[in-house]
């Protein structure tokens, strides 16, 4: 079988255009590394599978399956402007002066702002905290917040997660005499900000290697690095001060990078997997209430911090109080931590009822522009007035994945200024395509990363934004569709999956960007049952040919092409492919399958 491009492509169970428009293909995998890693780790075969599919040889597997920080972590002076920022925090630290963070008002922002709290309280040292309000102050730092913190009396400000593009806001702030550091991840721009330190792995000037990190992370590293620096100088001594243990941080760590949805691999990578051994033992009150109030009755993994506790935490900055996350995330005070988990869980009950309208009206705007039958172009740009920006970004998370295109959603406001937020598909640099924008004069402001990004824009222009992206993104689209695929990691019958080999499969962990969760592919299984549960999740009994029997779920695809099939699929073979997790109900364990992809039976 080949591809229009004439190059010769095997698929999966014949599978060139599943349901939702993909070719299924196989990871590829030696089968002599795949022997030798089950033989050297007593993994099922299988397993094996997965991590050589991964690009895991023998050597590096060890590493792989148990991935720990005293080989990850990088030397802190490695970053430029480091050893320059951790000096001048232990200046402040030593000579009493008043230090406060900037930080961002999502998860990466309000875990960084977090561990910086808590470090500095083990240090028996103040820290303000300061979180813009998104509605009123917008992304990164600003003049009027930062001259305000000067009044106040703080000397020293650190953002997080944002400030590398911050050109006018920190020149005000050295011109008043107030010192900045900049912690962040976003790309950068050959002209740094005017600022004691910029310390930014994405530096066009700094060495490779470490530009997946998120902002949380890059702060950890800063916080060993000013903790190095104070245990040389012989400051814990001379203050009879423990050293704080910095491990104890990293399920904030862990929180903040799975939320940022960057690359679970190298550092990241063993950043997750100790954050989350940390996080299990439940010792930071405030995720320990978070997921109280989500129902969270099993040890926490990359789904939990995810799509349950993230998004609690990330709902005061969109719909409520800004400074929520931040604070809930740094307090030791347990009823404090209730109020505050019980405040962010009506948040987020708040931000799904207005997301839910804004991704309908968006939906109806891309699909009138399109028109029946028409073409979907290169880049979805979705935009009105009245929308919340506090869910544009969720919103335009739908629309990628409905229409898989780069694409934005801009609220305006109604002085006729548009706040936007945008998610990319791989292999098209959103974040890159923004700053250009930007600096062609189309934006008032912009940045990102390579598969997020935000903006601020006349209404008046978003139509000259529209064709500026779209000359600029076409071609990257086009050859990111065309390599468009579902990488499975094998083929496996219902009997097959049990909760031995969802257990095994979880030691491979932590699963998220950069490592994908294993999707498998079950051929020719009987759709027994099907039916619409919830508000529009497709559930159903799985049958294979030797009778074994398998749960499974297709969220929100009732009214999708997906749904569709599985619901018309009643009694007849089709080919499904999806994850698998262990159910936990009533005391019994299950396992089932979550299906993402299914394509019809040739012949059938």
């Amino acid at each position: 079988m080949t591809r229009d491009n004439g190059q010769q492509q095997d698929f999966l169970l014949g599978v060139e255009k599943s349901v939702t428009g993909r070719a299924w293909v196989q990871r590829p995998a030696e089968n002599r590394t795949i022997q030798a890693i089950a033989q050297q780790h007593d993994l099922p075969e299988i397993v094996a599978r997965v991590v050589a599919g991964r690009g895991i040889d023998l050597e590096h597997a060890a590493d792989f399956i148990n991935p720990t920080l005293r080989e990850a972590l990088p030397d802190p002076s490695r970053f430029k402007d480091m050893d320059k920022a951790c000096a001048r925090v232990a200046l402040a630290i030593k000579e009493g002066q008043r230090i406060a963070v900037f930080g961002d008002y999502d998860v990466d922002g309000a875990t960084s702002s977090a561990v910086l709290k808590r470090f500095f309280s083990a240090l028996s040292q103040e820290l303000i905290i300061y979180i813009p309000d998104r509605i009123k102050e917008g992304y990164g730092p600003n003049a009027k917040a930062l001259l305000s913190l000067k009044e106040q009396g703080v000397d020293l400000v650190i953002t997080v997660d944002c400030g590398t593009v911050s050109f006018e806001p920190l020149q005000a702030a050295k011109q008043a005499g107030l010192d900045v550091i900049v912690i962040d991840h976003h790309q950068a721009e050959p002209q740094l900000p005017d600022a004691v330190a910029v310390i930014n792995p994405n530096r066009i000037d700094e060495k490779q290697g470490f530009g997946q990190l998120a902002a949380v992370g890059v702060t950890f590293i800063f916080v060993v690095g000013i903790n190095r620096l104070l245990r040389q100088e012989g400051w814990f001594s001379d203050q009879h001060i423990e050293e704080p243990k910095l491990m104890n941080l990293l399920d904030l760590v862990a929180l903040g990078t799975i939320c940022d949805v960057v690359p679970l691999v190298g550092v990241n990578r063993a950043l997750v997997a100790q954050g989350l051994k940390v996080m299990a033992g439940r010792g930071n009150v405030g995720i320990r209430a978070l997921g109280d109030v989500a129902g969270i009755k099993e040890e926490p993994g990359t789904y939990h911090a995810g799509f349950l506790i993230g998004p609690r935490v990330n709902a005061g900055g969109r719909v409520g109080r800004a400074e929520a996350g931040s604070l809930i995330l740094s307090t030791d005070d347990a009823h404090e931590a209730a109020e505050l988990a019980q405040e962010l869980h009506t948040y987020n009950a708040e931000r799904q009822a207005i997301e839910h309208m804004v991704l309908e009206q968006a939906m109806a705007q891309v699909a009138a522009n399109i028109g029946p039958g028409g073409e979907v172009p290169p880049v979805i740009i979705a935009s009105s007035k009245g929308w919340h920006t506090g869910v544009i970004g969720i919103v335009a998370g739908r629309l990628k994945e409905y229409y898989q295109r780069p694409s934005l959603v801009i609220g305006i406001d109604d002085d006729g200024m548009g706040k936007g937020s945008g998610r990319s598909i791989y292999g098209v640099d959103l974040g890159a395509a923004v700053t250009a924008a930007r600096q062609s004069g189309i934006l008032s402001a912009g940045g990102g990363h390579a598969m997020a990004a935000g903006l601020t824009v006349d209404e008046q222009q978003i139509d000259k934004l529209k064709t500026f992206l779209t000359d600029r993104m076409a071609k990257l689209v086009g050859e990111a569709l065309k390599a468009l695929s579902l990488k499975l990691d094998g083929i496996l019958t219902a009997t097959g999956v049990s909760v031995s080999l969802v257990d095994q499969l979880g030691r491979l962990g932590p699963y998220g960007q950069g490592n994908a969760q294993p999707r498998f592919a079950l051929a020719n299984v009987t759709v027994q049952y099907a039916d619409v549960v919830g508000k529009d999740h497709v559930k159903c009994t799985l049958q294979d040919e030797g009778g074994g029997r398998l749960k499974a779920m297709a969220f929100r695809s009732a009214n999708q092409p997906l749904g569709q099939l599985i619901l018309k699929s009643r009694g007849r073979q089709i080919h499904l492919a999806g994850t698998l997790r262990n159910n936990s109900w009533n005391g019994k364990v299950s396992a089932e399958i979550f299906i993402d992809d299914a394509a019809t039976v040739q012949g059938a």
